[in-house]
């Protein structure tokens, strides 16, 4: 387990009273994308602090931050190398955010796709948003017997910090943490909040998958 012990990060092998391992915990921040949406063409940058984790690929390529052209239909001009995009893409390694759990959904694994898009629709993503956060997740989560899933607010977005210039209007950063299980566990059920678009919009979804 990666954790804190005496101000200093480091590894730590947790055992039972004979000595076995009783709990690994890995997590990696996966495939968070950023979609820009202003009401008229503008340039934008957009920069990224980590505090508990470190930057492992970006697309296009981040260098102190990426800096594009933002059009109203979503479709981004980077401004470094002429390329077009849908989103910025970013993911991380060494994830040491403590994810918050207490509460959440226990879902079985076949109803993942059925339970992402009433979850999904429900707190503001688009049709196409959604349909590419699950082309990307469902195949991680639907063969597994139950998946402990929570939709992560302050632990993320305090550990994944963004700072968009021209400022947004609106901001949506949608984060899903899950654990695969053998077992359904009960769980008190998480409250989502619903989001308005209005004005520059700006949205953001990615997700992790804990080992544990």
């Amino acid at each position: 387990m990666f954790t804190r012990y005496n101000g200093q990060y480091g590894w730590i092998k947790t055992v039972d009273d004979e000595g076995q391992p009783t709990i690994y915990h890995d997590a990696v921040a996966a495939k968070p994308v950023i979609y820009l949406y202003p009401q008229q063409e503008i340039d934008v940058h957009v920069e990224l602090e980590l505090t508990e984790a470190d930057l492992s690929t970006t697309y296009p390529k981040y260098n102190n931050g990426w800096d594009v052209i933002a059009s109203p239909d979503g479709s981004l001009l980077n401004k470094a190398d002429g390329t077009h995009h849908k989103y910025l893409f970013w993911d991380a390694v060494n994830c040491r955010t403590l994810f918050d759990f207490s509460k959440g959904f226990c879902v079985a694994g076949s109803d993942t796709e059925s339970f992402l898009k009433e979850k999904l629709t429900y707190m503001g993503l688009t049709e196409d948003e959604m349909n590419e956060f699950i082309v990307y997740w469902l195949p991680l989560m639907e063969h597994n017997k139950y998946n402990l899933i929570s939709f992560q607010s302050d632990a993320y977005t305090d550990s994944a910090k963004l700072d968009i210039t021209p400022k947004p209007d609106n901001l949506l950063r949608v984060f899903m943490a899950y654990v695969p299980l053998d077992e359904a566990i009960d769980i008190e059920p998480q409250q989502l909040s619903t989001f308005e678009r209005k004005g520059f919009t700006v949205v953001e979804w990615g997700g992790s998958k804990i080992k544990s």
